[in-house]
C-alpha cells in the first residue's frame, strides 16, 4: 500500500497532514519554521532549547544547591553500610578484595569505586539426600554399598566459614561445593562399607571418615569452609526393595536369637560342669587330706612304738606279740586241746568254748523272767 494513501485526508500532492492525518494548527509560526505548516523540525527544537539555556536555569542557584545535596545524600546512603552481628564484611576496590575484614558495626567506604560483600560466619547447615534440601532431586542420597546393597542415606553437613575471602572469591559457588563435596565423600565412604554397618554398627566411624575426605578437598580447593560435623540423619532401602530387606532384618534378628539361646545353654552346661568338677575336686582334696593325715599319724605311732622297742626290745617284742595274737585269734572260734590227756585214754578232750559262749546268753535269757517272778 502506497504511504500516500494513509494520510488523514487530502490528495496524493497533500503533505500537511502526515501519515496519521491532519497535523494540529496553530502556534509556533510559520513558514521557515515549519515544512508546509506540519510538525516542527529537529533544527527548530535545538533552536528553542538552546535560547533557554542561554536565558539561565529556573530558579537560580538554588536548584543547584538542592541538586547538589540531593546527590550527596544519595551518596551518603550508598557509602555507609551496617553489618550485622552475625556477618563480616570484605571490601573491594575496583574488584579487589582488602585484607582488613569490617566487624559488625557501622563503617564507611567510597562509593562507587569501592564495595562490600557480606558473609555469614554462623553455622550453615547442608542437608543431602532429604526432600528439603537444595537439588530437591529424590535420588540425591541412593547409593551402593561393598556389599551390593543400595541404600538410601539422608545426612547434614555442618559447616562455617573460616577464611571469608577465600569463601568469596576462590570459588563461583562455594555452598554448591560444600554440597558436591559431601555426596562425594559419602558415596566413597558407603561404597566400601557393607550394608550392616551403615544402618547401625558403625555410623559414628562413617560419619567421622566422611568429615575427614570433606576437610581435605575443601582445604585443597582453598575454599575457606571449616566442616564442624557431619551426622547421618536417616539410613534406610529404597522403597522398591523395602520388603526384602525388612524380611533380611528378621532373619538376622532370628539368627542372632537363636545364636542367644544356644550360648545361654552352653553357659547353662558349662556352669553345672564347672560346679561339678569343682565338687569332685574338693572331694579329691579331702580324701588326700584324710588319707596323708591318716598315714602321718600311722608313721607318727610307728615311730613312738618304735623308741620304746629302743629302749627295752625284749619287753616290747613280747608285748606286740600279745597284742598281735589277742587281735588275730579274739575274733575266732578256739578250741582248747589238752596234750597231756590224749597219751593215757586215747580220747581227744576239749573245751567247746564257741558253744558255751552261745548257750551262756540263752540260760541268761531265760532265767531273768523267773527272776523277775
Amino acid at each position: 500500500m502506497p504511504w500516500d494513501n494513509n494520510t488523514g485526508g487530502g490528495g496524493r500532492n497533500s503533505n500537511s497532514g502526515g501519515p496519521w492525518g491532519q497535523a494540529p494548527q496553530g502556534g509556533g509560526g510559520s513558514g521557515g519554521n515549519r515544512r508546509g505548516g506540519g510538525t516542527p523540525n529537529l533544527e527548530d527544537l535545538l533552536s528553542r532549547g538552546r535560547d533557554r539555556f542561554q536565558g539561565g536555569i529556573p530558579g537560580g542557584r538554588w536548584t543547584l544547591i538542592g541538586v547538589a545535596l540531593a546527590l550527596l545524600v544519595f551518596w551518603g546512603t550508598n557509602s555507609v553500610y551496617t553489618i550485622d552481628p552475625q556477618e563480616v564484611g570484605v571490601e573491594t576496590t575496583f574488584g579487589k578484595p582488602s585484607d582488613q575484614l569490617s566487624t559488625p558495626g557501622l563503617h564507611f567506604l567510597l562509593w562507587p569505586i569501592q564495595s562490600v560483600e557480606r558473609v555469614t560466619v554462623t553455622e550453615n547447615k547442608t542437608e543431602i539426600g532429604t526432600s528439603t534440601g537444595r537439588t530437591g532431586r529424590a535420588d540425591d542420597g541412593v547409593m551402593l554399598t561393598a556389599d551390593q546393597n543400595i541404600v538410601s542415606v539422608k545426612f547434614a553437613v555442618l559447616w562455617t566459614v573460616r577464611d571469608p575471602k577465600a569463601y568469596l572469591f576462590t570459588v563461583k559457588n562455594p555452598d554448591d561445593m560444600v554440597r558436591a563435596v559431601g555426596e562425594s565423600a559419602m558415596r566413597e565412604v558407603v561404597g566400601r562399607s557393607p550394608a550392616q554397618e551403615i544402618f547401625r554398627s558403625d555410623r559414628a566411624g562413617i560419619q567421622t571418615e566422611v568429615r575427614q575426605i570433606i576437610q581435605t578437598i575443601l582445604d585443597t580447593y582453598q575454599v575457606g569452609v571449616n566442616v564442624d560435623q557431619v551426622t547421618i540423619e536417616n539410613v534406610a532401602p529404597p522403597a522398591e526393595v523395602a520388603d526384602a530387606f525388612a524380611e533380611v532384618q528378621r532373619a538376622q534378628q532370628d539368627q542372632q536369637k537363636y545364636q542367644e539361646d544356644a550360648r545361654n545353654y552352653a553357659n547353662t552346661k558349662l556352669g553345672s560342669a564347672n560346679g561339678e568338677a569343682a565338687a569332685i575336686r574338693e572331694d579329691a582334696a579331702a580324701y588326700k587330706n584324710r588319707v596323708v593325715q591318716e598315714a602321718e599319724g600311722e608313721a607318727a605311732r610307728f615311730i613312738s612304738v618304735y623308741e620304746q622297742y629302743a629302749k627295752a626290745p625284749e619287753v616290747t617284742r613280747k608285748r606286740l606279740y600279745l597284742e598281735t595274737m589277742e587281735t588275730v585269734i579274739g575274733n575266732s572260734s578256739k578250741v582248747i586241746i589238752d596234750p597231756s590227756a590224749s597219751g593215757t585214754s586215747g580220747v581227744l578232750p576239749y573245751l567247746p568254748l564257741p558253744a558255751l559262749q552261745s548257750a551262756a546268753p540263752a540260760a541268761t535269757s531265760t532265767a531273768t523272767p523267773a527272776g523277775g517272778n
